[in-house]
């Protein structure tokens, strides 16, 4: 690990030289002044002075050399559509897109709120935001109106872009009134909705407010329009995340530091080269689909496959049939994905040409052995796993082959990443740990470029939420868990605090207690992560009734309200209605021993508990 080694700590101790190299992977209008200043703890700017644009380095800059190369592949199996976009057309529908947002007023700074499915034009509104300076947010088309809202409130959108519909396992699924409810419910009112209709559902228009994209498109066939001229350090986008508590926090990202840190990793990590195919089957609602379905495989002058649709349909060998038919090098999946495809016929991996392929990326919940044992004897491929958030914007931990092949090491997503100083943390001191001790995952700051700048609007919450000052310096927490062994490789163990990984998602428990609270026949709630053998984790509450003889359709009434405030996606996958729930002698609910009584474990020490009976009550409501 030689090689590694020496990269690695040439990028911790010589951060300014090391990331200056880093900065020729991209164009700029005009030279940075200074790589990283860093004055003020723990806010870190990158390429200060320096100006460039995440549009024109994914799309414009790749028309002198390869305008007529495959840039963007829009496959729907809901639609059964499938159309492919060269770099000259993709420049083409965003300059459309770019002169729509300017013409109703959009300028450098606003934000656009984009709720959309996995379709083309998704695209194109994100790359047409960061074309004109403007500040997009992405929501999850899997949010429902209560969700939506507060994010329409804390980012405050000038204007919103949807679909009237997405579509799931071949059933529309409509967008158009949950969007209304949440413009509804928010107090922050954009000016105008644009909707993409693609005659899925019917769908009333809002006078004065929404505007039809195919007309508004027409009027700009010939758009021209030049991409904004961005400080490095500006913002990009602001992307939400659970937190531990209910209100979610807008990840904020810088523009030259985020194009840096995706071209580097397509180089050192991916391994993807110019004129390949880059399939990765997230969605752009999460961190994934922004860094490695648009802007890192697009920056690379790579070939990117947006899919919409689930990976059975038609059938379980559709994600392998775009393998052999686009001659995609890179994919990019989650082991739950691999979980589903491991259930099916063996013969969908025999039946297409995968000879292109040269890795498997998973990512976004720890990779069991049997899934990742699996995967690689189906395919004959590497399969790489990597750790990283929604904070960091690209990985943290992996197997950096463009370096060095490295030995792979069931479990373990691999090593720290050139630019992050990862370290092992005790919770309790902050003192640094040593191999095979568990502590806390920490990251001695700066962040590199590319991480998270701050929370929107709210730089109290960013230093107060995830820094802490040690001795001499801050340290960034990723709230997990992990052990690093004596060769470097760290081993994540799960999270510190009440975020829940569902299949890639993260989720607050806060959130989903609070929406659960909202139901007027509820007087008590707690929330626990249980492991689960496909999506590695699944959410289940423990409800205490106001009225116990109103019950009987009360866990069914509980899921409906989830799925109501928060979409299905923050639906638990059991609420069991209980007389109490066990708790401190101080009255703080004691949710390990939940948790540990619905994955059939021993709760362990109960001594602080006040009544410990209730544990083997809630034991007999489970069946267990």
């Amino acid at each position: 690990m030689s090689a590694y080694k020496t990269f690695h700590e040439r990028s911790i101790k010589d951060p300014q030289s090391f990331w200056a190299e880093q900065a020729q992977l991209i164009e700029w209008f005009k030279p940075f002044d200074q790589v990283l200043e860093y004055s003020k703890p723990p806010f870190a700017k990158w390429y200060v002075g320096g100006k460039t644009n995440l549009c024109h380095n994914a799309v414009d800059r790749h028309l002198k050399t390869q305008a007529d190369a495959r840039a963007l592949v829009a496959v729907s199996t809901e639609t059964d559509q499938e159309k492919v976009y060269t770099f000259k057309e993709l420049h083409t529908e965003v300059n459309r897109m770019a002169a729509i947002l300017k013409d109703q007023g959009v300028a450098k700074g606003d934000r656009v709120l984009i709720y959309m499915p996995m379709i083309a034009e998704a695209c194109f509104a994100m790359l047409a935001c960061a074309r004109i300076g403007a500040i997009h947010s992405v929501v999850f088309g899997g949010f429902a109106s209560h969700s939506l809202a507060s994010r329409i409130d804390d980012a405050k959108p000038k204007m919103v872009i949807s679909a009237e519909a997405g579509a799931r396992g071949g059933k529309a699924v409509p967008y158009k009134p949950l969007l209304d409810e949440a413009i509804q419910l928010a107090t922050h009112k954009p000016d105008h909705v644009l909707i993409v209709d693609r005659r899925l559902v019917e769908f009333t228009k809002v006078v004065g407010r929404d505007l039809d994209y195919a007309t508004e498109r027409a009027k700009h066939m010939d758009a021209q329009v030049p991409c904004e001229h961005m400080d490095a350090t500006d913002p990009s986008y602001i992307l939400y995340t659970s937190g531990t508590t209910g209100k979610p926090k807008g990840v904020q990202r810088d523009t030259g530091g985020y194009a840096v840190a995706l071209a580097a990793s397509m180089k050192y990590i991916y391994g993807g080269q110019a004129g390949e195919t880059m399939f990765t089957t997230s969605d752009i609602g999460w961190v994934v689909g922004h860094s490695y379905i648009i802007y890192g495989p697009l920056i690379n002058g790579m070939a990117t496959i947006m899919y919409e649709g689930t990976p059975l349909r038609p059938d379980a060998g559709i994600w392998w049939k775009l393998v052999q038919d686009y001659k995609v090098s890179v994919m990019f999946s989650a082991p739950t994905a691999a979980r589903v495809l491991k259930k099916q016929d063996p013969a969908f991996l025999t039946k297409y040409d995968l000879s292109s392929l040269r890795s498997i990326f998973l990512a976004g919940e720890p990779l069991d052995e049997p899934t990742a044992t699996w995967l690689h004897g189906a395919v004959n491929k590497p399969i790489v796993d990597n750790y990283w958030q929604t904070e960091t914007g690209w990985p943290m931990l992996a197997l950096q082959r463009g370096v060095e092949v490295m030995p792979h090491k069931f479990g373990s997503p691999g090593v720290p990443v050139y630019g992050y100083n990862m370290k092992l943390l005790d919770d309790a001191t902050g003192a640094e740990l040593g191999a095979d001790q568990k502590g806390v995952v920490a990251i001695e700051g700066p962040l590199p470029p590319g991480c998270m700048q701050t929370v929107w609007g709210d730089d109290e919450r960013f230093v107060k939420t995830y820094w802490q000052a040690v001795p001499g310096k801050m340290v960034y927490s990723t709230f997990d868990w992990g052990i690093k062994d004596k060769d470097g490789y760290f081993f994540i163990l799960g999270r510190t605090d009440d975020v829940i990984n569902v299949a890639g998602h993260r989720l607050g428990t806060r959130e989903i207690e609070e929406s659960i609270s909202s139901h007027p026949n509820i007087a008590e709630v707690a929330v626990v992560g249980v492991e689960d053998k496909l999506k590695g984790q699944v959410a289940v509450g423990f409800a205490i009734p106001k009225d116990a003889n109103k019950t009987e359709t009360l866990e069914a009434e509980v899921m409906k309200t989830v799925d109501s405030q928060l979409g299905a996606v923050a639906r638990p996958a059991r609420v069991y209605i209980v007389n109490a729930l066990p708790k401190t002698r101080s009255g703080k609910i004691v949710r390990r021993s939940l948790q540990a009584i619905a994955e059939g474990r021993d709760p362990g020490d109960l001594s602080t508990m006040e009544d410990q009976t209730v544990l083997a009550q809630i034991k007999t409501i489970m069946g267990k």
